[in-house]
């Protein structure tokens, strides 16, 4: 944890020791800090667009994509110019440039089916512009007014830090599945964090990194991913190989679909990848998972 880290963390920790919970586990719940950006359409959260922080991508827009790349199956979510990102913003070994491209269908459908994908576009690539709705091959007007819902606009990026939002208690007998299996405090942990985190660093949308966040704080979102992939795997709708061991995988970005999009109030979007796909840009093996309750 670099001291910038822990500085930020100040109020959380201070959140953590007046709730009575023990100084070695509050330390030891805050050496699990990841560095992450948040990403909004603006930085001062008043919708003229003139906030701090560098535009570093943007909602929607045209959907340029190389020749050799077929129509994506899902919405088009969100474009991220990876050179404009702050330095060390995240501990994922992303390329240094290039253009990451996000797509997701915001609602959930079976635990084997993936509800979006990632196209990683290096700097330098041709690219034609796409049509935006070939998506919707059946033109389902309910699902092309959820699309023209979808946020438009450039974002701009934060540095921020991440501490797990997920309480963890019941993966004692599933190790790796959470930062801490198993911590008696965890709930008490989770609580202070949501409490003081509007406090250290402004939310957004849409976070690059770090932890997953949805509703049900009660299961970590990547472990459900996981699981996901594995079924998808073994039912012949994903290839393989896929690892079960969630210490394999990270979360590559998050989107809280329903601070924008209407009927989505509770969907979150989580885009997933193992560790050693993404060390070797196979983009095209990142899994989307979606948290939703009607």
């Amino acid at each position: 944890m670099t001291p910038e880290m822990r500085d930020r963390l100040r109020p959380f920790r201070d959140e953590a020791t007046a709730r009575g919970i023990p100084a070695d586990d509050v330390e030891r719940w805050s050496a699990t800090v990841r560095p992450c950006v948040t990403l909004r359409r603006d930085g001062d959260g008043d919708g003229d667009g003139d906030g701090d922080g560098p535009v570093v991508g943007r909602f929607g827009g045209p959907l340029m994509l190389p020749a050799d790349i077929p129509d994506p199956s899902h919405p088009f979510v969100a474009s991220i110019d990876l050179a404009a990102l702050p330095a060390d913003a995240t501990d994922l070994p992303l390329p240094p440039d290039g253009r990451l491209l996000l797509f997701a269908f915001p609602e959930t459908a079976g635990d084997s089916e993936t509800m979006g994908s990632v196209v990683y576009v290096p700097v330098g690539t041709a690219v034609t512009e796409r049509d935006r709705d070939a998506w919707n091959s059946f033109d389902f007007e309910d699902y092309a007014a959820m699309f023209k819902a979808f946020p438009q606009g450039p974002l701009r990026a934060t540095a921020d830090v991440s501490l797990p939002w997920h309480h963890a208690v019941e993966r004692a007998e599933r190790p790796g599945s959470g930062p801490l299996p198993g911590h008696p405090r965890s709930e008490e942990l989770v609580a202070a964090w949501g409490r003081t985190r509007s406090g250290i660093a402004p939310e957004g949308p849409l976070q690059i990194g770090g932890y997953a966040d949805e509703e049900a704080i009660c299961t970590d979102p990547v472990s459900v991913a996981v699981s996901r992939a594995v079924r998808a795997a073994e039912a012949g709708g994903w290839d393989g190989p896929v690892s079960a061991d969630v210490s394999d995988w990270v979360l590559l970005a998050d989107w809280y679909a329903g601070m924008d999009v209407e009927g989505w109030e509770s969907s979150t979007v989580h885009w997933v990848i193992q560790r050693e796909d993404l060390a070797a840009r196979r983009f095209d093996r990142a899994f989307t998972s979606v948290f939703s309750n009607p």
